[in-house]
């Protein structure tokens, strides 16, 4: 696989990807929950029309998705590749989902606005995601008048979007400022700073396996290059300080630091069954311990890989057909089994 989700970026220690999002909506039809069906159909076909058919430059890369022709399960698959939202996923609308065959680039057509144009890279490449992101709202402007005013700027659905309309975002595995509990300062210092803090998922969901999303709050009175910059930085200072408590950690005591590390790897190579929660758990563990150079033979995309696989839709599809809950555990146990004896 050498999809985004899977690769290892700049500085990924830490930092598991970047995104960056636009919220977009075209100037002649009302916000998407004052729509009509009649309304929904033209817009999501105005809009394929100028990714498929507008830009030569594009066009060949991308692939539609019909959102409604999808079962759960295929919907689901798209959530825990980040390339479609949870509320998409679930939605009545008539909506679909124009994906880059990299897919590093994700367009959602009747979410909470017309459009959201999302690129994600792996690792700590906010800047680069931006500069694509940028460069793709540029070519949908030529064919499609966005809804903007001059005072306010990008007009969205929701007021927290308004103006720029954008969102940066990175994803984090900090397992050390969990372990010491520094993680409740980094909190309140970015709940002050105007920055939002996320589960693995994004908005409404919780942190799993030491995966925290920062993002900005504002996109009101600063322009974009402001805001990447901003969220730049507090990654760093956060980047930093994980290092610093996991340096520390090990060398308080390196034999406890390392036996956590080498149980939840034998946990994961011998285990008969195993829920997603504890799956991420011992994976964030032993990523940990890769990263530090406590484990050798396991690379990060490996664990990417294995996080991506073990989830409950994809694991589904792997076997072709709807599982229980202890049906999932059981294949999960034995998915991660065979792909750690892989790498060994």
């Amino acid at each position: 696989m050498g999809a985004w989700y899977i690769e290892s970026g700049p500085e990924a220690d830490v930092v598991i990807s970047s995104r960056v999002r636009l919220a977009r909506n075209f100037s002649n039809y009302p916000f998407p929950f004052r729509m009509t069906k009649e309304q929904e159909k033209k817009v999501l076909a105005e809009a394929t029309d100028a990714v498929l058919n507008g830009n030569s430059a594009i066009s060949k890369d991308f692939v539609f998705v019909d959102i409604q022709t999808l079962n759960p399960i295929e919907r689901q698959i798209m959530v825990e590749k980040h390339l479609v939202s949870p509320q998409l996923a679930e939605g009545q609308r008539t909506s679909g989902a124009l994906v880059s065959r990299d897919e590093k680039i994700s367009i959602m057509v009747n979410e909470e606005d017309h459009l959201r144009i999302q690129c994600l890279f792996p690792g700590f490449q906010i800047e680069k995601a931006w500069d694509l992101c940028n460069k793709l709202d540029t070519l949908l402007e030529e064919r499609i008048d966005m809804a903007f005013d001059s005072h306010f700027g990008y007009l969205t659905c929701c007021p927290t979007n308004i103006g720029t309309g954008i969102r940066a975002s990175a994803m984090l595995h900090l397992p050390a400022l969990m372990m010491t509990g520094y993680i409740r300062s980094i909190l309140e210092a970015c709940s002050k700073m105007g920055v939002a803090v996320r589960g693995l998922y994004g908005e409404n969901t919780e942190a799993s396996g030491n995966m925290f999303q920062i993002s900005n709050q504002v996109t009101l009175g600063q322009d974009e290059e402001e805001i990447i910059a901003g969220i730049t930085n507090i990654t760093s200072q956060i980047i930093e300080q994980e290092r610093m408590l996991r340096n520390e950690l090990y060398k308080q005591n390196p034999f406890r630091f390392e036996d956590k590390v080498q149980r939840s790897l034998g946990a994961l190579k011998h285990s008969r069954i195993m829920s997603s929660e504890e799956a991420m758990k011992l994976l964030s563990d032993v990523r940990l311990g890769v990263d530090m150079g406590i484990i050798k033979n396991i690379n990060g995309e490996t664990l990417n890989e294995i996080i991506l696989v073990s989830q409950s839709a994809s694991l589904q599809k792997s076997v072709g057909k709807q599982l229980t809950p202890d049906e999932r555990d059981i294949k999960r146990a034995e998915l991660i089994r065979n792909k750690l004896k892989l790498a060994d």
